[in-house]
């Protein structure tokens, strides 16, 4: 065997030293071992550059980057050289060492040809792969408060208003437009429906919305617009953040931007906002529950959402608490649920989702609790009284004290905010939740277990991601009020 090496490598060694092409001949039927043993290495050497390359890709996945088309042909080269190689490797060990005067001289020619070409292929690609000093980009935002959602509920009302909304925002003469109702009378989620719209129909080159609420805070607005442009503001000062923002914004041609939930008169320079002669392309539609705002802002368009009208109440209504046509009695007293509900959907779906399976006793328990109930603490509430009788009763309904202690924590984040899931364990073990000597995995059970049931009822709602729950504004000033009574003091 020694001979036989020590024979082969004296033979190539000469073949090497021999004048091209003519050598090159003699390497391919003397050398086979070398063109192995270099076929093996640059296929580990691939492997190993595939094997770095792909976790990369796969760490800059997690974080919802946008992988370069560039590495992604790469890995589908690498992938595809390296399982093309197979049948190569399989002919390796088919083939037997042997001199120019063996009968299989012609197939090992053959093979170490091959062996040459692929090994070639493999060092070209592993050397390309350093130039991948970054594999992926950071991901346009996409708008996912505009994607499909089952959320927005089709009725007379909200048609009419969003016709008329679609239409102003067609018409060059307007560019401000004021969508204006009561509380929980569907105002976001319709605005959201116009913008899935709008970017369906390509009216507009981006779609923003950012929520103001009732303390507005400039920082948190530009932050919100930044995030779905994918801007990356790193200026500290107000007016270096807003300058940023609208030197972004005056990029794009034709924009809606969408302000939800605004209390009183906001200044868009502020902001950074380029809009009237700084900006023609830009149009803006924004929520309020006050018309007045409508006026301080110069809408050139004012819209009202209305409540629902008697009978689409009650399709929602009956939706939601799960009755069937059948139960003439159990109807009866729902449809004075429904009523006192005064067409307000968040009203109506929370209070048909606290009652849904229960007894005819409970409901008309319930119905004389609606038409009885005073909020005295909220008399300055004009004509939000019948919501707020409606989500306290949601909330007297909850099965456990468990849940209604995690709704009421909730209430202690300031307005719109996403509230952190993992968050409520610590705080609900500071209210006596977890007992001494239980695991501290318990407490954060429960009130996982909490958050499903009060996303369920809607007394909470849901975010871009499952760490986060939010809750509506209205919502909240009714978890304000119970967790300020004398009543849930005592409990807790």
């Amino acid at each position: 065997m020694a001979i036989e090496s020590v024979g082969g490598s004296i033979i190539c060694k000469i073949a090497e030293l021999m004048v091209e092409p003519v050598g090159r001949q003699f390497r391919y039927v003397f050398c086979f071992n070398n063109f192995v043993e270099e076929f093996k290495e640059r296929k580990e050497n691939l492997a190993l550059a595939l094997d770095g390359l792909q976790k990369d890709v796969e760490a800059a996945e997690r974080n919802a980057e946008e992988i370069r088309k560039g590495v992604k042909k790469w890995l589908e080269d690498a992938n595809n050289e390296i399982e093309g190689a197979k049948p190569l490797e399989n002919e390796i060990g088919k083939n037997g060492k042997c001199f120019a005067w063996c009968p299989n001289c012609t197939r090992q020619f053959k093979l170490s040809k091959a062996l040459a070409k692929k090994s070639e292929t493999f060092r070209k690609l592993g050397e390309s792969s350093e130039k991948f000093t970054k594999v992926a980009d950071k991901r346009p935002p996409q708008r996912i408060e505009f994607l499909t959602s089952k959320e927005f509920t089709p009725s007379q009302s909200s048609e009419e208003a969003l016709e008329q909304i679609i239409e102003a925002l067609k018409d060059d003469n307007v560019n401000m437009i004021g969508l204006y109702g009561m509380g929980g009378v569907g105002k976001t989620t319709l605005v959201k429906e116009v913008g899935r719209r709008a970017k369906e129909s390509q009216l507009f080159d981006e779609v923003l919305m950012a929520t103001v609420s009732q303390n507005p805070n400039v920082t948190d607005i530009q932050d919100q617009m930044a995030d779905k442009l994918g801007l990356d503001i790193k200026e500290k000062s107000k007016e270096g953040r807003a300058d940023r923002l609208w030197q972004r914004l005056k990029k794009v041609e034709k924009m809606l931007i969408i302000l939800d939930d605004v209390w009183e008169y906001i200044d868009l320079k502020e902001i950074g906002i380029p809009f009237g002669v700084d900006h023609g392309g830009c149009e803006i539609l924004l929520t309020t529950r006050r018309r007045g705002i409508c006026s301080s802002m110069e809408c050139q368009k004012r819209v009202l959402l209305s409540p629902l009208p008697e009978k689409e109440a009650w399709d929602l209504f009956r939706t939601n608490a799960g009755l069937r046509d059948g139960d003439s009695t159990l109807n009866t007293v729902a449809r004075e649920v429904a009523r006192e509900c005064q067409g307000l959907p968040i009203a109506l779906v929370t209070m048909g989702r606290a009652l849904r399976d229960e007894s005819a006793v409970k409901w008309k328990r319930v119905s004389k609790q609606l038409k009885n109930s005073k909020f005295p603490d909220m008399e300055h509430i004009d004509g939000q009284r019948t919501a707020y009788a409606c989500l306290k009763l949601s909330y007297d309904y909850l099965k456990s004290k468990e849940t209604k202690l995690c709704f009421l924590l909730c209430c202690l984040f300031s307005e719109d905010y996403n509230i952190p899931v993992e968050d409520l364990p610590r705080y609900a073990v500071g209210y006596g939740l977890h007992q001494d000597g239980e695991p501290i995995e318990d407490a954060r059970e429960q009130i996982h277990v909490a958050i499903k049931d009060l996303k369920a009822c809607c007394l909470l709602l849901g975010t871009e991601t499952e760490e986060h729950v939010r809750m509506h504004d209205l919502v909240r000033d009714v978890a304000i009020q119970i967790a300020s009574s004398k009543e849930v003091a005592n409990e807790y």
